[in-house]
């Protein structure tokens, strides 16, 4: 349970509160402890520090969205709680919980409507863990060339954790899910400040819904939730992208219909076809909601534009994921592409977490470029060229990483 006596401050006026509370003080830029500078245009951003995070690449305040500093990545196959991505889309975040009184809320077309406190999701169920990343839709929106709207994130829009909680479907058992069922939405506590902003709800079909993957998350990486991250509880979705990762969930609803709001119906689609693609500047002749990863892989303890020793053994290693089917092959290529060779896998955590993967180079005196690219047990890897949609949504290139080697 939250600690009540916690009081975590910070630089930029956020506080952690007696009474399970979150206080948002203002001026959070004027704060930055240091700047980072992200490689693409507009890359300038305020690393901050927020209540329970290390400091945090800040691309907005109101509401907060935090990127994870690359450098994290390359620290273990977990992320830490402290530097794990933050993104909220309303900025009526709430900044009081009572744990006592909190309930999540479980209606629509069931037999039986529910409310369920925290300790009776902790002491009612049979709990679970799953090791998941979770992935920003916009994850590295910032590369995409030609540029799009959006918040112009690099890559650390992303985060791997062990989860722990419900199995949705055993919650949705219990309530009785009544016949003719099309899909389950999910709500949060975070709201719109005007009232013509739409609440943000997601929906999922009922069958995904009831898959034993989806989880009602209490605990992560074995501690409660952070703050920002959704406690006290949160949904949790493997292998699909974070905007049905609902935070702070009170509300399941399970409708007769498919979900008629803004956020499925406007928001978060990507072209209905194989690449989710189109030719840049083209808009889609179709569209369906962003739905499942596909395969990333990213070199993380050698950085763009890094020194390296030449004619002597360089260890390179990183992280890759997909959207389920679960990572079998990484290589690397020392050489721009020309050549390829294997990497040695790391421990599997599961088909929907980060696999470590490791490789050896040997590099003669020069300009080089290491490119990681993966592949996932159906066979699918990585373009060589990025694709482009109008969103910036779901960029998977095989990635580069230019060194001197001196």
């Amino acid at each position: 349970m939250f600690d009540r006596r916690q009081m975590l401050k910070s630089a930029t006026g956020m506080v952690v509160g007696v009474g399970g509370s979150l206080i948002v003080g203002s001026r959070i830029s004027a704060f930055a402890a240091e700047t980072v500078k992200l490689p693409f245009a507009n890359g300038d951003r305020p690393l901050v520090k927020y209540p329970g995070k290390r400091p945090m690449i800040v691309l907005t305040s109101r509401p907060p969205q935090l990127e994870t500093p690359f450098s994290v990545f390359n620290e273990g196959i977990l992320t830490p709680n402290d530097a794990f991505f933050v993104r909220y889309h309303l900025a009526d975040i709430p900044l009081e919980i009572d744990t006592d009184t909190f309930r999540v809320e479980v209606k629509g077309k069931v037999d039986k409507p529910l409310s369920l406190s925290i300790n009776d999701l902790k002491t009612g169920f049979d709990a679970v863990e799953i090791v998941a990343v979770n992935q920003c839709s916009g994850n590295s929106r910032g590369f995409f060339e030609p540029r799009v709207a959006g918040g112009q994130l690099g890559n650390g829009a992303m985060g791997n954790a062990r989860w722990k909680g419900v199995p949705l479907k055993a919650v949705l058992d219990r309530a009785g899910v009544q016949a003719g069922t099309i899909q389950v939405s999910f709500n949060g506590l975070d709201g719109p400040v005007l009232p013509e902003t739409p609440d943000f709800v997601k929906a999922l079909d009922v069958d995904h819904a009831r898959d034993g993957d989806v989880m009602i998350a209490y605990a992560m990486n074995e501690e409660d939730l952070p703050w920002l991250n959704g406690f006290p509880v949160r949904l949790v979705v493997p292998g699909f992208y974070g905007t049905y990762w609902v935070k702070h969930l009170n509300e399941i609803t399970v409708l007769d219909k498919t979900l008629d709001s803004f956020w499925m119906k406007t928001a978060y689609r990507i072209p209905a076809n194989a690449c989710a693609c189109t030719e840049p500047g083209k808009t889609p002749l179709a569209t369906v909601p962003i739905n499942r990863f596909n395969v990333r892989s990213f070199l993380t303890n050698v950085l763009d534009g890094a020194k390296v020793k030449a004619e002597t053994d360089i260890p390179l290693r990183g992280v890759a994921f997909d959207g389920g089917y679960g990572i079998t092959d990484v290589a690397i290529s020392p050489d721009g592409g020309r050549s390829w060779r294997a990497t040695t896998l790391g421990e599997n955590l599961g088909k929907y977490s980060f696999r470590e993967w490791r490789a050896v180079v040997r590099l003669p005196k020069g300009d080089h470029v290491l490119m990681v690219r993966a592949t996932n047990r159906i066979g699918q890897s990585q373009p060589m060229e990025a694709l482009w949609n109008p969103a910036g949504y779901m960029r998977n290139v095989v990635e580069t990483t230019r060194v001197l080697a001196a």
